[in-house]
């Protein structure tokens, strides 16, 4: 079956995409979502407009659903690993090995934050551990935070977060190296270090951190924490494979008019792309490719 759109990624952006193709009640379009990303771990946007009381990323990604399927667009659970230019239009292949051809196709496959394992951290993670500070530090303004993080990946968030609270402590989980002067600058900021593993994040068993263990056994008591490993997992492998060219550090620059790659038919949106990483630039994202996939079938119809 000949779809005019197949969006990859059921996140933020490409539900809000689905959402506007459909409202033209012209296109055919399926979205193919592995069912779950970044946004299923954020319990408590506070940051978008209407939300004053926080919404939660699942929420928006079962809500969106709803309204793209009223508006006819398909969705299918599942993940493409194989894409493929095919003459004018696009093969996909998923994981169940079924095939699907279409005119365009938004990538909105996100990324994926690297995180260890550390006994408890998963239950906090979106509630009371963030991720981004632009988005969440605001949460932790006067508040007693844990950062858990790697080397100077860690230490370059901690200088952004001592802006927002006296009470830092950054814990070098991995014992990656750090600049002496970059330390030097975090003690001059009144921010605690410690170059050992968490070996234990406690809560409340509502996802509200208490404290973080370390493995000497000291209890770091922490209302807030947030995490900065680095080596997140940008998802743009099926870019490659259609031939988009990526930065250097794997995102995909896109036309800032019309979120177009330089592969003519191929989109992106959301955090893949080359911007910062935020809800509501990812809806932007979504909606500002949408119209204009809409104008290119328009030219597809009309030549045909």
């Amino acid at each position: 079956m000949l779809y005019d759109c197949v969006i990859i990624g059921g996140g933020i952006a490409g539900t809000q995409a689905a959402i506007q193709l459909g409202r033209y009640s012209a296109h055919k379009v399926l979205v193919i979502d592995s069912g779950y990303g970044r946004s299923s771990i954020c319990h408590t946007y506070h940051n978008i407009l209407g939300w004053d009381e926080g919404v939660t990323g699942e929420y928006l990604r079962k809500t969106g659903r709803k309204q793209a399927e009223a508006l006819g667009a398909e969705f299918l659970q599942d993940t493409v690993t194989e894409a493929a230019r095919d003459g004018e239009s696009f093969v996909l292949t998923t994981g169940t090995g079924k095939r699907f051809a279409a005119h365009t196709v938004l990538i909105a496959t996100g990324m994926v934050d690297r995180y260890p394992t550390i006994p408890g951290l998963r239950d906090t993670l979106g509630y009371s551990v963030y991720i981004c500070p632009d988005c969440d530090g605001y949460e932790i303004v006067g508040r007693r935070t844990v950062l858990l993080g790697s080397g100077e990946e860690g230490s370059g968030m901690a200088v952004l977060l001592s802006e927002r609270t006296p009470h830092l402590t950054y814990v070098n989980h991995e014992k990656a190296p750090i600049d002496e002067k970059l330390l030097l600058h975090l003690r001059k900021l009144g921010v605690d270090y410690e170059e050992q593993p968490a070996a234990e994040v406690r809560s409340d068993g509502s996802g509200n951190i208490e404290a973080v263990v370390l493995e000497d056994g000291r209890v770091l008591e922490a209302e807030r924490g947030f995490i900065a490993f680095g080596g997140n997992h940008v998802r743009t492998e099926l870019a490659g494979q259609l031939g988009v060219t990526l930065e250097s550090n794997l995102h995909i620059k896109t036309d800032p008019r019309t979120k177009m790659t330089d592969v003519e038919g191929v989109w992106a949106a959301g955090d893949i792309s080359l911007h910062s990483e935020l809800t509501a630039i990812a809806m932007g994202d979504g909606m500002q490719a949408a119209v204009w996939i809409h104008k290119r079938l328009r030219k597809i119809d009309n030549s045909g």
